[in-house]
């Protein structure tokens, strides 16, 4: 077995919106073209490797928003969405680029969000009894905090580990999936059960593991110490199907392709495509802020 290695796995989009909305669009390649998305990203990117100097990086990025197997099981998943504007989805090809020819190993995929194959890394990763920590912003991904696995959210400066999740959504890291399949998730256009918000769904699954255990228990349900135990009771028997319809499209898919080989995992620093890219984007004075890679062999 291989010497446990941190492992950094990044959710690419968010730092891309992030630095969409912050930037001016009068940032532009030397074409023309909006680059304010690329270049903030690439400012993001950077001063992350030269903060955190990690030795073993995977980034995942978004390829779609309307193909993932979650929408052929309901067509409604993320609809309300807006689609990127073209002059964004241009940059977001360009933050790819930039990634691989960074020599970071890039993913993305049609079926698969950046959430699954992030979680589709780290699980084989943590059998192997590697540190992982996940950076993002999106909330689902908390479903995958453990003692050696934690989230970071480098926006608004917060790190969950499990402690942190249950303080912060009131469920264990692997109720989050149930939390959602209950309460909904207007983000990801997720329904939930009618009727039941976060603070009802905190303390039906405080009292029950999963959705499983308070079907079986409804009558249970009814009497719990909590306000409307009886309304919420006939709203969980109403809506059951609907319930673990929404806990499916909140839970993480395992089985999207990666390669977690660490040896492919190890950044050892720009490839030879890297300076013409950046020259070609007008990204030539982000070059000096390339660190040099820690441990590469």
């Amino acid at each position: 077995m291989s010497t446990p290695q941190t492992i950094h796995l990044i959710d690419a989009c968010p730092w891309v919106f992030r630095a969409w909305y912050s930037l001016p669009d009068t940032i532009t390649t030397p074409e023309g073209a909006p680059a304010n998305a690329l270049r903030g990203f690439a400012n993001l990117m950077l001063q992350y490797l030269r903060q955190r100097k990690p030795t073993h990086v995977g980034m995942a990025f978004d390829e779609s928003l309307s193909t993932s197997f979650r929408n052929e099981i309901y067509p409604a998943y993320k609809s309300r969405r807006d689609p990127a504007p073209p002059e964004l989805v241009a940059q977001l090809r360009w933050c790819r680029e930039f990634t691989v020819a960074l020599g970071l190993p890039t993913w993305a995929d049609s079926r698969y969000e950046a959430d699954d194959l992030i979680a589709s890394a780290a699980a084989p990763l943590r059998a192997q009894g590697h540190r992982v920590f996940v950076v993002t912003s999106d909330k689902d991904l908390c479903q995958l905090v453990d003692d050696g696995l934690h989230v970071i959210d480098t926006g608004r400066g917060r790190r969950f580990n499990e402690k942190g999740v249950a303080e912060h959504f009131g469920v264990r890291p692997d109720q989050i999936p149930d939390f959602l399949g209950l309460a909904g998730d207007a983000v990801d256009d997720i329904p939930g059960v009618p009727g039941v918000g976060p603070k009802s769904a905190v303390a039906l699954l405080n009292a029950y593991a999963h959705l499983e255990e308070a079907y079986d228990d409804l009558e249970g349900v009814a009497e719990l110490e909590v306000r409307g135990a009886k309304s919420l009771a006939r709203k969980l028997e109403e809506n059951r199907e609907m319930a673990f319809l929404c806990r499916k499209l909140a839970t993480l898919a395992y089985d999207a392709p990666v390669n977690t080989a660490l040896d492919s995992l190890q950044w050892r620093g720009p490839t030879p495509q890297f300076a013409p890219l950046m020259e070609r984007l007008g990204l030539q004075s982000l070059m000096r802020g390339v660190p040099e890679p820690v441990g590469a062999g």
